[in-house]
Protein backbone atom coordinates (compact mmCIF):
# COMPACT_ATOMS: atom_id res chain seq x y z
CA UNK A 1 0.00 0.00 0.00
CA UNK A 2 1.33 3.42 -0.93
CA UNK A 3 0.56 6.81 0.55
CA UNK A 4 -0.88 8.11 -2.70
CA UNK A 5 -3.98 10.21 -2.04
CA UNK A 6 -3.45 13.94 -2.47
CA UNK A 7 -4.62 16.17 -0.93
CA UNK A 8 -4.60 13.91 2.11
CA UNK A 9 -6.84 14.86 5.01
CA UNK A 10 -5.40 12.67 7.72
CA UNK A 11 -7.59 12.40 10.82
CA UNK A 12 -6.05 11.31 14.13
CA UNK A 13 -8.24 10.29 17.04
CA UNK A 14 -8.36 8.21 20.20
CA UNK A 15 -11.30 7.08 22.26
CA UNK A 16 -11.08 10.27 24.37
CA UNK A 17 -10.48 12.79 21.56
CA UNK A 18 -14.05 13.98 21.11
CA UNK A 19 -15.55 16.14 23.85
CA UNK A 20 -19.22 15.95 22.82
CA UNK A 21 -19.96 13.08 20.44
CA UNK A 22 -18.98 9.43 20.74
CA UNK A 23 -15.68 8.61 18.97
CA UNK A 24 -17.23 6.12 16.56
CA UNK A 25 -19.90 8.62 15.56
CA UNK A 26 -17.20 11.23 14.99
CA UNK A 27 -15.14 8.80 12.91
CA UNK A 28 -18.01 7.73 10.69
CA UNK A 29 -19.05 11.34 10.14
CA UNK A 30 -15.46 12.21 9.22
CA UNK A 31 -15.31 9.26 6.82
CA UNK A 32 -18.52 10.42 5.17
CA UNK A 33 -17.09 13.92 5.06
CA UNK A 34 -14.07 12.91 3.03
CA UNK A 35 -11.05 12.13 5.20
CA UNK A 36 -8.51 10.10 3.24
CA UNK A 37 -6.60 8.44 6.11
CA UNK A 38 -7.36 7.62 9.74
CA UNK A 39 -4.90 7.04 12.55
CA UNK A 40 -5.93 5.53 15.87
CA UNK A 41 -3.81 7.22 18.51
CA UNK A 42 -4.69 5.88 21.94
CA UNK A 43 -2.51 7.66 24.51
CA UNK A 44 -2.75 9.18 27.97
CA UNK A 45 -3.98 8.21 31.41
CA UNK A 46 -7.48 7.32 30.21
CA UNK A 47 -6.28 5.29 27.24
CA UNK A 48 -7.95 1.99 26.55
CA UNK A 49 -5.85 -1.13 27.05
CA UNK A 50 -6.21 -4.87 26.56
CA UNK A 51 -9.50 -6.20 25.20
CA UNK A 52 -11.15 -2.77 25.39
CA UNK A 53 -8.51 -1.33 23.06
CA UNK A 54 -8.71 -4.34 20.76
CA UNK A 55 -12.48 -4.04 20.45
CA UNK A 56 -12.33 -0.29 19.85
CA UNK A 57 -9.62 -0.72 17.22
CA UNK A 58 -11.67 -3.38 15.42
CA UNK A 59 -14.72 -1.10 15.36
CA UNK A 60 -12.66 1.75 13.93
CA UNK A 61 -11.11 -0.58 11.38
CA UNK A 62 -14.51 -1.84 10.24
CA UNK A 63 -15.73 1.72 9.67
CA UNK A 64 -12.60 2.59 7.69
CA UNK A 65 -12.99 -0.48 5.51
CA UNK A 66 -16.60 0.45 4.80
CA UNK A 67 -15.33 3.71 3.29
CA UNK A 68 -12.11 2.30 1.76
CA UNK A 69 -9.95 4.57 3.95
CA UNK A 70 -6.56 3.29 5.23
CA UNK A 71 -6.63 2.45 8.94
CA UNK A 72 -3.32 3.26 10.64
CA UNK A 73 -2.34 2.61 14.26
CA UNK A 74 -0.01 4.84 16.22
CA UNK A 75 2.95 3.12 17.86
CA UNK A 76 1.29 -0.17 18.83
CA UNK A 77 2.90 -2.44 16.27
CA UNK A 78 1.71 -5.72 17.77
CA UNK A 79 -1.90 -4.57 17.73
CA UNK A 80 -1.56 -3.41 14.13
CA UNK A 81 -0.17 -6.78 13.09
CA UNK A 82 -2.77 -8.71 15.07
CA UNK A 83 -5.74 -7.09 13.36
CA UNK A 84 -4.04 -6.55 9.99
CA UNK A 85 -4.21 -2.76 10.07
CA UNK A 86 -3.20 -0.93 6.91
CA UNK A 87 -0.21 0.70 8.54
CA UNK A 88 1.68 1.98 11.56
CA UNK A 89 2.83 5.46 12.51
CA UNK A 90 5.71 5.94 14.94
CA UNK A 91 7.46 8.85 16.63
CA UNK A 92 11.12 9.47 17.33
CA UNK A 93 10.76 8.03 20.83
CA UNK A 94 9.08 4.81 19.68
CA UNK A 95 10.62 1.69 18.19
CA UNK A 96 13.20 2.26 15.43
CA UNK A 97 11.63 2.60 11.99
CA UNK A 98 13.72 -0.19 10.46
CA UNK A 99 12.49 -2.57 13.17
CA UNK A 100 8.89 -1.64 12.50
CA UNK A 101 9.31 -2.08 8.75
CA UNK A 102 10.80 -5.52 9.33
CA UNK A 103 7.87 -6.43 11.59
CA UNK A 104 5.03 -5.18 9.38
CA UNK A 105 6.49 -6.17 6.02
CA UNK A 106 6.54 -4.27 2.75
CA UNK A 107 2.83 -4.03 2.01
CA UNK A 108 1.74 -1.87 4.93
CA UNK A 109 2.12 1.88 5.33
CA UNK A 110 4.87 3.16 7.59
CA UNK A 111 4.75 6.75 8.75
CA UNK A 112 7.38 8.45 10.90
CA UNK A 113 7.17 11.72 12.81
CA UNK A 114 10.17 13.91 12.02
CA UNK A 115 11.36 17.36 13.05
CA UNK A 116 14.44 17.92 10.90
CA UNK A 117 16.12 17.11 7.59
CA UNK A 118 18.30 14.49 9.26
CA UNK A 119 15.35 12.69 10.85
CA UNK A 120 13.59 12.73 7.46
CA UNK A 121 16.70 11.26 5.85
CA UNK A 122 16.77 8.39 8.36
CA UNK A 123 13.05 7.78 7.84
CA UNK A 124 13.61 7.47 4.09
CA UNK A 125 16.54 5.10 4.61
CA UNK A 126 14.28 2.96 6.78
CA UNK A 127 11.66 2.84 4.01
CA UNK A 128 9.01 5.10 5.47
CA UNK A 129 6.15 5.77 3.05
CA UNK A 130 5.57 9.26 4.41
CA UNK A 131 6.62 11.54 7.27
CA UNK A 132 4.60 13.62 9.66
CA UNK A 133 6.21 17.03 10.14
CA UNK A 134 5.40 19.25 13.06
CA UNK A 135 4.06 20.63 15.13
CA UNK A 136 3.57 23.27 12.46
CA UNK A 137 1.84 25.62 14.88
CA UNK A 138 1.38 25.53 18.63
CA UNK A 139 -0.96 22.72 19.62
CA UNK A 140 -2.75 21.63 22.77
CA UNK A 141 -3.98 18.28 21.43
CA UNK A 142 -0.74 16.54 22.47
CA UNK A 143 0.69 17.10 25.94
CA UNK A 144 4.11 15.91 24.73
CA UNK A 145 4.22 18.16 21.66
CA UNK A 146 7.61 19.58 20.75
CA UNK A 147 8.41 23.20 19.92
CA UNK A 148 6.65 24.24 16.68
CA UNK A 149 8.72 23.44 13.57
CA UNK A 150 6.82 26.01 11.56
CA UNK A 151 6.40 26.34 7.82
CA UNK A 152 10.16 26.82 7.47
CA UNK A 153 10.82 23.28 8.73
CA UNK A 154 8.44 21.78 6.17
CA UNK A 155 9.98 23.77 3.32
CA UNK A 156 13.48 22.68 4.32
CA UNK A 157 12.56 18.98 4.23
CA UNK A 158 10.57 19.45 1.01
CA UNK A 159 13.51 21.14 -0.69
CA UNK A 160 15.88 18.38 0.37
CA UNK A 161 13.52 15.50 -0.49
CA UNK A 162 11.03 16.75 -3.10
CA UNK A 163 9.48 13.31 -3.70
CA UNK A 164 8.87 12.52 -0.02
CA UNK A 165 5.19 12.74 1.00
CA UNK A 166 5.04 15.15 3.94
CA UNK A 167 2.03 15.49 6.20
CA UNK A 168 1.89 18.68 8.25
CA UNK A 169 0.51 18.29 11.76
CA UNK A 170 0.00 20.43 14.82
CA UNK A 171 -2.30 23.38 15.35
CA UNK A 172 -3.66 23.33 11.80
CA UNK A 173 -7.08 24.90 11.29
CA UNK A 174 -9.13 25.95 8.28
CA UNK A 175 -7.82 29.48 8.87
CA UNK A 176 -4.11 28.64 8.63
CA UNK A 177 -4.23 25.55 6.39
CA UNK A 178 -3.38 27.62 3.30
CA UNK A 179 0.12 28.28 4.66
CA UNK A 180 0.71 24.56 5.11
CA UNK A 181 -0.51 23.61 1.64
CA UNK A 182 1.66 26.34 0.12
CA UNK A 183 4.70 24.83 1.85
CA UNK A 184 4.30 21.78 -0.41
CA UNK A 185 2.84 19.17 1.91
CA UNK A 186 1.16 16.05 0.61
CA UNK A 187 -1.50 16.36 3.26
CA UNK A 188 -2.49 17.80 6.59
CA UNK A 189 -3.24 15.92 9.80
CA UNK A 190 -5.63 17.16 12.43
CA UNK A 191 -7.09 15.99 15.71
CA UNK A 192 -9.30 18.53 17.48
CA UNK A 193 -10.10 20.54 14.33
CA UNK A 194 -12.28 17.61 13.22
CA UNK A 195 -13.04 15.83 16.50
CA UNK A 196 -14.52 18.95 18.08
CA UNK A 197 -16.08 20.50 14.98
CA UNK A 198 -19.77 21.34 15.07
CA UNK A 199 -20.09 20.44 11.38
CA UNK A 200 -17.42 17.87 10.61
CA UNK A 201 -18.13 17.66 6.89
CA UNK A 202 -17.93 21.42 6.48
CA UNK A 203 -14.68 21.49 8.45
CA UNK A 204 -13.07 18.86 6.22
CA UNK A 205 -14.14 20.79 3.13
CA UNK A 206 -12.68 23.98 4.63
CA UNK A 207 -9.36 22.24 5.31
CA UNK A 208 -9.21 21.04 1.69
CA UNK A 209 -10.33 24.33 0.15
CA UNK A 210 -6.95 26.15 0.20
CA UNK A 211 -5.37 23.27 -1.74
CA UNK A 212 -8.15 23.30 -4.32
CA UNK A 213 -7.84 27.06 -4.68
CA UNK A 214 -4.08 26.73 -5.21
CA UNK A 215 -4.35 24.20 -8.04
CA UNK A 216 -6.88 26.40 -9.84
CA UNK A 217 -4.28 29.17 -10.20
Amino acid sequence: MKFSTKPAIYFIMGSQSSTEKGPLEVLETALKGGITHFQLREKGQSALIGSALLNFALQCQKLCRNYSVPFIINDQVELACKIHADGVHIGQDDRAAWQVRKKIGNNKLLGVSVHSIEEARIAIENRADYVGMGPVFETFSKVDAKKPAGIKGIRAVKNEFPDLPIVGIGGITSENAVQVWQAGVWGIAVISAIANATDIGAQIAALQMPYKEEIKK
